[in-house]
């Protein structure tokens, strides 16, 4: 029992992080860049994608046509908090994908994002 409230300890004082990450089939070289609150949340993306209920439905249909060994998962940014004053992270983690978005450019054949409006 003595173990088990060791985990559960250890799971509350771990740091959440939010981030931006980039899953990539390796088979055809497209990416996916998204962004979470919880870059610990990963698991469920493969999760999701594993259980063929991903929202991404091209993203879908290959990881059903190449299997999961074809993709990997990539953290590219962790965002950095700031402790003073407020911090509006939902916002801060948009920009940060943004510019992820801005420099890898996965639309269209290059990967599996639509562009935004802007």
């Amino acid at each position: 029992m003595d173990r088990k409230k060791e985990l559960k300890q250890q799971y509350m004082e771990t740091k959440i992080e939010a981030g931006v990450y980039l899953i990539r089939n390796t088979a055809n070289q497209k990416i996916f860049i998204g962004s979470t609150r919880n870059l610990k949340t990963l698991n469920g993306k493969k999760f999701e994608l594993e259980q063929g209920s991903s929202m991404n439905k091209t993203l879908q249909e290959e990881w059903n046509e190449f299997g999961k060994d074809a993709f990997e998962f990539e953290v590219l940014e962790v965002l950095e908090k700031k402790d003073d004053g407020y911090f509006n992270e939902k916002k801060a983690l948009e920009k940060l994908e943004d510019k992820w978005l801005q420099e890898l450019k996965p639309f269209g054949g290059l990967g599996y994002n639509k562009e935004k409006p802007r």
